[in-house]
């Protein structure tokens, strides 16, 4: 994942924002698996020891369900 989309994401679960259509496909590919891991990981980190983890998963729901619906629609090729 591009760091770009990485701090999307980041930011999108742990202050506010929105994920692009680009860094949706990115963490698509990356799996829910992995964008769970990223956000447990996440909270054991000290400075975030005060976020209500019930409004992180939310949160981080918010964040995973539109990026898991969105349709990748190749281009296709001309000949």
């Amino acid at each position: 994942m591009e760091m770009t989309c990485a701090r999307e994401v980041f930011t999108s679960i742990f202050k506010s924002g929105a994920v692009t259509k680009k860094c949706c496909g990115e963490l698509k590919v990356l799996g829910k698996v992995c964008h769970d891991a990223f956000v447990k990981k996440t909270l054991e980190h000290p400075i975030y020891e005060n976020l209500s983890e019930l409004a992180i998963a939310k949160k981080s729901t918010k964040t995973w369900n539109p990026c898991a619906s969105v349709i990748d629609i190749s281009p296709s090729s001309s000949a």
